[in-house]
């Protein structure tokens, strides 16, 4: 998939083909995890008022059903 070097600080640059790929902009968050010996890095899903208006549409809909919609997605 690709080769990064440890620069200063323990900074790395993730290239850009995966970035776009993921949708990984500046600013992004990411979790970290270390798991069999690896680093997995994962996008973390931020959601606007926009993504909520395009899950709900335009029915009324409460707080909670959207957040129950949203745990069963993971």
């Amino acid at each position: 998939m690709g080769k990064v070097t440890v620069e200063k600080r323990g900074r790395i640059v993730i290239p850009s083909e995966i970035r776009k790929a993921l949708g990984i902009k500046e600013g992004s968050e990411l979790s970290i995890q270390i798991e069999g010996g690896r680093i997995i890095l994962t996008p973390l899903r931020r959601l606007t008022a926009r993504t909520l208006f395009g899950i709900a549409g335009e029915e009324e809909v409460s707080l909670e059903e959207i957040e129950n919609a949203l745990s069963n997605e993971e």
